[in-house]
């Protein structure tokens, strides 16, 4: 299992072959076993493998091929949906139209989609998380014919790897683990754990083909601007109020 992990990638493009159902339930089997708030399962999963709604999700993911290309597309869901329901129906009173139980039902769910990941990885299939999600909630929730309770946190693509590509790099260990407490960095320590992602052949083309100075720039001005930041902000902001998550 460690090797599984310590040697992961992520496959965008994928062999021409379906993913049984039997297999696929059963890695979504084991994603279930994923930690979760209270035993409550708070998240929900869409699966689709139809070509027409693959053809509908693209949009909403940027057309990012990996969508039409993988057999199946899972999109992990917030839900508070179902645990209102049934606590409506056993005369028990829900309180959970706000931003505390949102991040509560997003957790769960982003808990069950890397387990769902591990678990596919483990038999042999590639994995892609797309970060479009957040970007295009109100979209993927017409598609999806989400209900309200409902909000889109993850969405992960599934199949059989055509690439063996090469790994992306990782900061040191020592950029993430603070020991006891936060130990805050300074100038050099920032310089000194940034300093091979920065030396790295294609990060320095990143840089150049963006016309930029430094890679950090390449992530302001162009990845992920503030304008952009602004805006898919007020978008999510705007779907979890009409979700029942904010007033």
């Amino acid at each position: 299992m460690l090797d599984t992990l310590t040697q992961r990638r992520s496959i965008r493009k994928y062999k021409n072959q379906d993913i049984e159902q039997e297999l696929l339930n059963e890695i979504l089997k084991a994603g279930t076993r994923a930690s979760t708030t209270g035993n409550m399962q708070v998240y929900s999963i869409v699966v689709t493998r139809d070509e027409k709604k693959k053809e509908e999700l693209s949009p909403c993911h940027f057309n990012q091929p990996m969508i039409k290309n993988a057999p199946v597309t899972l999109t992990f869901c917030a839900d508070f949906n179902r645990f209102n329901r049934w606590c409506m129906q056993r005369n028990a009173e829900p309180g959970y139209d706000n931003f505390l139980s949102f991040m509560t039902a997003a957790i769960d769910a982003l808990l069950v989609a890397q387990t769902v990941c591990i678990a596919a990885e483990a038999k042999g299939l590639g994995i892609c998380y797309l970060g479009t999600v957040t970007y295009t909630a109100d979209k993927i929730i017409d598609v999806l014919n989400l209900p309200k309770g409902v909000v889109p946190v993850a969405t992960v693509t599934l199949g059989y790897s055509d690439e063996e590509p090469e790994q992306v790099d990782r900061l040191p260990l020592e950029a993430v683990v603070h020991n006891e407490s936060y130990n805050d960095f300074t100038e050099d320590s920032i310089n000194q754990l940034y300093k091979n992602k920065e030396s790295l052949a294609e990060n320095k083309a990143f840089v150049e083909e963006n016309g930029k100075e430094t890679l950090a720039q390449v992530f302001t001005d162009v990845r992920y601007k503030k304008a952009d930041n602004e805006h898919f902000s007020k978008v999510l902001l705007d779907v979890l109020k009409k979700q029942g998550f904010l007033e």
